[in-house]
This record gives C-alpha cells, sequence and structure tokens, in this order.
C-alpha cells in the first residue's frame, strides 16, 4: 500500500479529467463531483504520506539509450515534496470546492473542472519528478493547462489575449531552461537529479560553465515564477476565473519556480555569481511590482501584484542561499493568497462582476464573513504579528540583514509598500460609503464559497507559528537580528498603513495619480513596440525572399529556364526526313572527328 499511494495521489487527477472529457462533459454536476472526488483522494493520500516516513516509490525505466542517456519516471518523496504535496493539494481541494459556487452558472464548467484536474496533475508531477526530463514534461503541461484555464471564456478578446500572452511569455523562459538542463546533462552524464549532485564537485574548475547552466535554468523560474522582466504575463492572467488565478497564485503555477529552485539547489548553490543576480532579480521585482501596486484599480490586479512582490521576495532568499526561509514564504503565502483572491471573488461575483475598487465600499456591512477573511489574509500579507507573513517575510529581511546591506534596504521598503497598497485596497473596497448600486445591494455568498474562506483564514491566521518554523526555517540567533528586524519591518507597516489610511479614508476618487505607476513603468508598451518592429524587420525579409529569391529565382526563373530550352529544341524538330538525315550525318562525322583528332 505504501508503494501505491504516491501513484494513486499522482494519477487521480488525470483520471478524473480523461473521465471527464470522454464520458461526462455533458453532465455538469457529475463532471465537478468526479474532479472534486479525485482532488480529495490526491489530498487525503498525501495527508498519509505526510504522516508515514516509510513510504516509498517503484522507479521503472522509461527511457535507456545503449546506457548513454536513462531516464526513469520515478517519484521523490523526500520531506520538502511530502510537504509541498499537503499544501498543492489542500489548497486545490479549496479551490475546487469553492468553485462549485463560483462557477455554478457556467456553459463550460464541464471543461472548467476537466482543465482543474489535469492542471492538478501537471503540478503534482513537478512536485514528484525526481529527474530534468520528467520534471520538464510537466512543466510545460502546467503551461499548456494554464493556457486553458485563463482562455477559459476564449470568446472575450481580453481573456484569449492574457492566455496567448502567458503561454508565450513563459516559453522565452523555458527556452532557457531547457538549455540548461542540457548543459547539466552533457557535464554530468545524467538527468536524476540524486546523481548529478554528487557529480557536481567535478565541475569546481568550470565556474562560468557552471554559472551560465545556472542561470539558464533560472530563467524557467523567471518565466514561470513571473520575475522581472517576464512579469508581464501575471497580472493579465486575471482575465481567467477567479478561482483559477487564485490556484495559479497560491501554491501551484507560480510556486512552481520556487519550487524548482529549491529542488535544484545544488546547481544554482554552485555559483556564487548565479546566487547574486538571482537575489537582485528577486529584489527587483519584489520593489517593481509593490510600486505598480499602489497605482491598481482593479482588486484582481492588485493581488497579482502583491503575488509578483511576494514572489520576489521567495526568489530573493534563495539567491541569499536560504532554502528554507523561500520554502517557508512559499508556504504561508499560499495560504494567505489563496485566501485573498477567494475573498476577492466573492466580492466580484456579489457585486455582478463589478472589479473597479471604485465602484464598491462599505462591503464590510454587506458582506461581513468576506471582509473577516480578506481582512486576515491582508494582515498576513502586510506581515502583521502574529499571522503567518509576520514570521516568513521577517525571515528573509533577517537574511537580508545579515547577507547584504543593499538588498535588506530594498526589502525594507518593499514592506512599507506592501503595507501601504494592502490598507488602501482594504480602506477603498469594505469601508466608507457604497459608491455604486451594486455595492448597496450586496448580500453575503453562499456557504460553498464562505466555508473555504473560513477555514483559509484560519491557516492565514495560525500559519506561521511552530509547525512550519520549527520543520522549515532556522531563524538567526545574534540578539541585533532577532530584535531590529522586526521592530523595522513593524516600522514600515505602521506608516504604511498610516499614510494609506490618511490618503484613503472616506475617498471617493483616487487621490493620486502617478502615470509611471500606472501605466507599470511602461514595460508592456516597451516590449509591444519592440515585437511590431521586429516583427515588421522580419516580415520585410521574408518578403523580400518570397518575392526575389523564391518566386522571381527559383520559382519563375526555374519555369523560364525550363521554357526557354524547350523553344531552343523545337527548333530542331521540323518534321522533315531530310532534315533529320543530314543532322544524323552531321553528328555521325563530329564524332569520327573527336575520335581520331582528340
Amino acid at each position: 500500500m505504501n508503494q501505491t499511494l504516491p501513484w494513486i495521489i499522482l494519477l487521480a487527477p488525470l483520471v478524473s479529467a480523461a473521465v471527464i472529457t470522454l464520458f461526462t462533459i455533458r453532465w455538469k454536476p457529475l463532471s465537478s463531483f468526479i474532479s472534486i472526488t479525485a482532488v480529495l483522494i490526491s489530498f487525503v493520500c498525501s495527508c498519509l504520506i505526510f504522516l508515514r516516513p516509510d513510504v516509498s516509490a517503484a522507479e521503472m525505466t522509461w527511457i535507456d539509450i545503449a546506457g548513454v542517456f536513462r531516464v526513469p519516471f520515478g517519484l521523490t518523496l523526500d520531506q520538502l515534496s511530502k510537504t509541498m504535496l499537503v499544501l498543492v493539494s489542500g489548497i486545490g481541494a479549496t479551490i475546487h470546492i469553492y468553485s462549485l459556487g463560483y462557477m455554478r452558472d457556467d456553459e463550460g464548467k464541464s471543461r472548467y473542472f476537466a482543465a482543474l484536474s489535469l492542471f492538478m496533475f501537471a503540478m503534482l508531477g513537478i512536485v514528484l519528478a525526481n529527474n530534468f526530463v520528467m520534471l520538464f514534461i510537466f512543466w510545460e503541461l502546467v503551461g499548456f493547462t494554464s493556457y486553458v484555464l485563463i482562455g477559459h471564456w476564449f470568446y472575450r478578446d481580453a481573456a484569449a489575449e492574457a492566455a496567448n500572452k502567458a503561454f508565450i511569455t513563459t516559453r522565452i523562459g523555458d527556452f532557457g531552461f531547457m538549455l540548461g538542463i542540457l548543459m547539466i546533462w552533457m557535464a554530468t552524464g545524467s538527468i536524476v537529479f540524486a546523481e548529478i549532485i554528487p557529480r557536481m564537485s567535478g565541475l569546481a574548475g568550470h565556474s562560468a560553465f557552471v554559472t551560465i547552466a545556472a542561470l539558464l535554468i533560472f530563467c524557467g523560474a523567471v518565466g514561470k515564477s513571473a520575475q522581472f522582466p517576464l512579469h508581464v504575463w501575471l497580472p493579465d492572467a486575471m482575465e481567467g476565473p477567479t478561482p483559477i488565478s487564485a490556484l495559479i497564485h497560491a501554491a501551484t503555477m507560480v510556486a512552481a519556480g520556487v519550487y524548482m529552485l529549491v529542488r535544484v539547489a545544488f546547481v544554482i548553490q554552485a555559483s556564487q555569481t548565479a546566487l547574486l543576480v538571482v537575489a537582485w532579480i528577486g529584489t527587483i521585482t519584489a520593489v517593481m511590482a509593490a510600486l505598480i501596486a499602489t497605482q491598481q484599480n482593479d482588486i484582481k490586479r492588485i493581488l497579482a501584484y502583491s503575488t509578483l512582490s511576494q514572489l520576489g521576495y521567495m526568489v530573493m532568499a534563495v539567491g541569499l542561499a536560504s532554502n528554507d526561509a523561500a520554502m517557508f514564504h512559499l508556504f504561508t503565502h499560499a495560504f494567505f493568497k489563496a485566501l485573498l483572491f477567494l475573498a476577492a471573488g466573492s466580492v466580484i461575483v456579489m457585486l455582478h462582476h463589478e472589479q473597479n475598487i471604485w465602484k464598491m465600499g462599505g462591503l464590510s456591512r454587506t458582506l461581513p464573513i468576506t471582509f473577516v477573511s480578506f481582512a486576515v489574509g491582508a494582515l498576513a500579507l502586510i506581515g502583521c504579528p502574529p499571522f503567518s507573513g509576520f514570521f516568513s517575510k521577517d525571515a528573509i529581511l533577517a537574511l537580508a540583514y545579515e547577507r547584504n546591506a543593499w538588498i535588506f534596504v530594498v526589502g525594507v521598503f518593499t514592506a512599507f509598500l506592501t503595507a501601504f497598497y494592502v490598507v488602501r485596497l482594504l480602506a477603498v473596497v469594505f469601508f466608507g460609503d457604497s459608491r455604486s448600486e451594486a455595492a448597496r445591494e450586496s448580500s453575503e455568498s453562499p456557504p460553498v464559497m464562505t466555508g473555504p474562506l473560513i477555514v483559509l483564514a484560519l491557516l492565514a491566521a495560525f500559519g506561521g507559528f511552530a509547525f512550519f518554523a520549527r520543520n522549515f526555517l532556522a531563524l538567526p540567533r545574534e540578539k541585533e537580528v532577532v530584535l531590529l528586524v522586526p521592530a523595522l519591518a513593524i516600522g514600515m507597516l505602521v506608516l504604511g498603513s498610516l499614510l494609506a489610511i490618511a490618503l484613503y479614508r472616506n475617498r471617493t476618487s483616487e487621490p493620486l495619480d502617478i502615470e509611471l505607476l500606472r501605466r507599470k513603468f511602461y514595460v508592456d508598451e516597451f516590449y509591444r513596440r519592440l515585437i511590431d518592429w521586429t516583427q515588421e524587420v522580419l516580415a520585410r525579409i521574408c518578403a523580400f525572399f518570397d518575392r526575389w529569391i523564391i518566386d522571381t529565382g527559383a520559382v519563375d526563373g526555374g519555369s523560364r529556364g525550363t521554357l526557354g530550352i524547350g523553344a531552343l529544341l523545337r527548333l530542331i524538330q521540323v518534321g522533315n526526313l531530310q532534315t533529320y538525315v543530314f543532322l544524323f550525318g552531321l553528328g555521325v562525322v563530329a564524332l569520327i572527328y573527336f575520335a581520331v583528332f582528340r
């Protein structure tokens, strides 16, 4: 039984997706029941594996080319993967249940749950993969299923464009990821993690090679975890259903990049240059996304940029060579970010899919459970003690304080910005007067939606205490760090919160208008012009090649040459017997001449 549990976890969602697609696509209630049952089975089995230290999974040979290239089909079952299994399947289960209420009237409900099950299969495969090839296959499957889910409402242009943007942008990072995998295989002769680790010591004298390989592998995380400069797809992914936003942002797709970096830390940590680049990319993403969030008016986009910022903290921790701190913040972030998105979804549904925060207001009175849940998630996000985010974020700041002063300064400033835009969001959405008819007439969401909110609120409130801290984090012992860092973080929290309250209390419109931030540093515009310019140049080159090389040269030239040769040959086809005899004799004379005199 112990050896079958991991396979049940992995295959249950796949079977669900296949059954829904092939047999129950027209029966929406049955499709949702099958999908939810499958993810609950994965969750229960994950809990059993987490509690059993003796669980293992048999390894099978998948590809073996003369012993030179061997790819096993095997599963990794260490403490990291076991805990990640519980997290992914648990968060996934709450989102599945929540989707019953959110998607209850959607025409594509069966298609939605089929794609959701396939997404869970892919994400669980990333967690369990014990080699680079399996990891990359599941990695790409996550990209495909996220494309399907983001574009669920494909008949809306914005959703279709967002799905394409996410798919194409992440493929750029994945190309670098693939090259990095090939470099590691060439250098070590293996793609299995357990076999690569002892062979990395043989690359000690090839620092440039290791650095390039590590940074190429990091490209995969830059794409999946939406780090600068490939961050542009994640905010637009909000065009998908809100439960999908919660799933992608909480513990699955964007978290996959951080998890992958931790899983292959033996490559990343082999190069100090790569670590420094990783740390600074995370730092830049954290502060940039926080600045942009201060000027956004769409409730889901504000949360999307907060995800970018928090992912930046996690990547920063990886660059500071602390996998424990990165994973600790990933776990707590999964709780409070899933909570925030689902609470935002409750607001959006009850306001008839209104997402502009300036058309809300006063919702703390009409949506009390949603408000309390959202407030708990917000307090965890800004790192308010004793909520979960306080412990995990401060652990990363403490590391930065010890290892890189400039990163620490930027990290503390980001904490200030986080408190500012989150309290701004709370003040505008839940306090003051109602600014629209929908806000005035709103009422609390049904229990199928508020139930998961309550569960996630409890996890967001208490998830940072002894369990995770004991298992994943060795806190610094120096008194200066233990006291100074939390004090600075709390000080930034208070300053940011007070500034937001002073600016946005009882406001009916945005008092600040910083175009640079509102336009997201013009990164999207830069990419659009770059694509337009390169596309125009390539189009002109292709048009020239097609017209003058292919048409005029190969096609037209060949046909005209054939026509000319045919015309010459027709000159000797006169139909006169005497002429043919004369030409024959002339040919015989020519042959004799060349045979005798040459």
